[in-house]
């Protein structure tokens, strides 16, 4: 008899976090806030210092950046899109051992059906994708008798990157 593969193990993805960073607050942090709304049709929320910095001029909790967090459906449709704007090619390297990876995207005039806006000019941002397993996350981030999952339940590298490359026929360089 053949081993049953349990669907509890298999790979989804929580979530997709689109991020700005432009480094100081102003017109380009406004500039950056209208693009993700353009883009995810979601708010973006702003993103702030944690230090102050003197070399950059930056003060603790000032505005630095902006991003959006995407779940569900929303967001495996936007990334496959993110793919579009990618060629469908990802470095083996974006990928970390936990089994997350991240791209950046340098001109968001890449992206399918944005065209380029004047009063937004060239700006790039970061995808940021978490993965799950369908089974047993609850085990972590319940309140009480909370624990770490089993090294079992870890995602590896290996199987983040055959799922990517499956699910979304992406060729990992």
């Amino acid at each position: 008899m053949s081993e049953a593969k349990n669907p509890m193990r298999d790979l989804t993805i929580d979530k997709v976090t689109l991020n700005v960073g432009v480094g100081a607050s102003g017109q380009q942090l406004e500039n950056a806030k209208m693009l993700l709304k353009r883009l995810t049709n979601r708010t973006p929320t702003t993103t702030h210092s944690r230090s102050r910095n003197p070399v950059f001029r930056l003060k603790k909790g000032e505005a630095i950046g902006t991003k959006v967090t995407l779940r569900d459906s929303d967001a495996s449709e936007f990334l496959s899109r993110a793919f579009d704007s990618v060629g469908h090619r990802l470095s083996s390297r974006a990928f970390d051992r936990n089994g997350n990876f991240s791209f950046g995207i340098r001109e968001y005039i890449d992206f399918p059906g944005i065209k380029y806006d004047p009063q937004i000019g060239m700006m790039g941002f970061d995808v940021c994708v978490t993965l799950k397993r369908k089974g047993g996350a609850r085990v972590a981030r319940r309140r009480r008798a909370n624990a770490k999952p089993r090294k079992s339940y870890r995602i590896a590298k290996q199987e983040a990157m055959d799922y990517i490359k499956n699910a979304f026929n992406v060729e990992l360089v």
